[in-house]
């Protein structure tokens, strides 16, 4: 049954920086993501941001101007029926946070890529960010022309072609192409009709064990307070299978570190649900799709400034094994993208760095040994993965980590 206020599934903002991601997510939503000072006073986005947005049908109105996010259509004035509520994922689009737009695309069910009209496409990391979606296997993808407002006919249309061309042979091939302008909030009913269209739910699916990547951790008491008043450690992120509910015990991979005898293990943390929120709905239980967040009797110290970002959540004694080492069949792309000038990618070698993204963690890890396609790699920081699970390559060029290829667990 669906719920106003509390999300059903994650759409991500994506794109090369300055196109227009947070300015639509806050058209849309209402919310502006850029929250921290760090992004207020360089413009751009740099963490994960998050709003939720609940979408509404006018019973009179016809087609694309039927839809709105509004509880009165701001046309005809009627009441207007409940269709969803959905969560929006903003992801830095600079080429430096490229771990932080893969960590995000980890938990989206469905994509906005923003392309600007005043720009020539395709921008580099317009490239990777779709190469992105690729790898997390994000295929419900709807393309915006933003900025429509700041170039004529003729631009715009060969702007549309270049988008055309760009999107051929990807995944993207049969997305629809929407001319907007966010700043002005034109057009805006057209692609709450298109989201409502080709982004569909996740389908719940409770038989299956319970999976949470978790995308934020935090500490929300106020500096002084006193034990007796001190909440739990709160955890945020998104299931992508399964149900939790309220009082299970349950557990955190690959955990804290330790040492024991000389040697680093990892401890799994075990805690209980004390509290769930779905957008901003206190529920008993939570299935896929939808930004969630866990509350928990953790000391809340462990839980501060994001520190369990990367980590799985789950029932006690359900999850996968922590991985040290994991081999992997790799397939490499034929040239790095996301840099401005475009090389071709050489094949592994042996003692080769990588950043690696699994999920919602982002890990380096030292390549012990490739030969074919398969690769075995040693990780600096373990991680918490099943067989069959995708994997982003990504190898440091010219002072940045560039994405490569594409890994599958094995």
């Amino acid at each position: 049954m669906r719920v106003e206020g509390r999300p059903e599934v994650n759409i991500g903002m994506i794109g090369h920086v300055d196109h227009g991601k947070t300015t639509l997510t806050k058209v849309i939503s209402g919310t502006w993501t850029d929250r921290h000072s760090e992004e207020i006073k360089r413009g751009i986005t740099i963490k994960l941001g998050y709003a939720d947005a609940s979408f509404y049908k006018c019973p009179k109105c016809e087609g694309h101007a039927a839809y709105t996010t509004k509880k009165k259509c701001p046309n005809c004035d009627s009441e207007c029926e409940f269709l969803r509520t959905v969560s929006f994922v903003d992801a830095p689009g600079h080429e430096t946070l490229m771990a932080t737009m893969l960590s995000g695309a980890a938990i989206m069910n469905g994509a906005i890529l923003l392309i600007a009209a005043n720009e020539k496409c395709p921008q580099p990391q317009t490239k990777e960010h779709l190469m992105a979606l690729t790898i997390s296997d994000v295929k419900n993808i709807i393309i915006v022309q933003n900025k429509i407002d700041i170039v004529d006919e003729e631009h715009a249309i060969q702007n549309y072609q270049q988008i055309k061309e760009f999107v051929k042979g990807t995944i993207g091939e049969n997305a629809p192409i929407l001319p907007i302008c966010a700043q002005r909030g034109e057009n805006i009913d057209v692609l709450l009709e298109a989201i409502n269209e080709f982004i569909p739910s996740p389908e719940p699916n409770p038989d299956l064990p319970p999976r949470m990547h978790i995308a934020r951790s935090f500490d929300v008491n106020n500096p002084g307070s006193s034990p007796e008043e001190l909440i739990g450690g709160i955890l945020g992120g998104t299931l992508t299978q399964g149900e939790l509910k309220m009082g299970d015990e349950i557990e955190i991979r690959p955990g804290i570190k330790t040492e024991v005898k000389g040697k680093v293990i990892y401890e799994p943390i075990h805690s209980t649900i004390v509290s769930l929120h779905s957008g901003s709905k206190k529920v008993d239980a939570v299935g896929p799709g939808g930004l969630i967040a866990i509350g928990t009797n953790l000391d809340p110290a462990m839980t501060k400034s994001d520190s369990l970002i990367g980590k799985v959540v789950g029932k006690s004694e359900t999850l996968p094994n922590v991985l040290h080492e994991i081999t992997m069949e790799v397939k490499l792309l034929d040239r790095v993208v996301g840099a401005a000038s475009e090389v071709e990618v050489e094949t592994l070698n042996s003692n080769e760095p990588l950043m690696l993204s699994v999920g919602t963690a982002t890990t380096v890890g030292t390549v012990t040994s490739a030969r074919d396609n398969i690769a075995n790699v040693r990780l600096k920081i373990p991680i918490c993965a099943e067989a069959e699970q995708g994997v982003a390559i990504s190898r440091r060029i010219s002072g940045r980590w560039r994405l490569i290829g594409y890994g599958i667990l094995k």
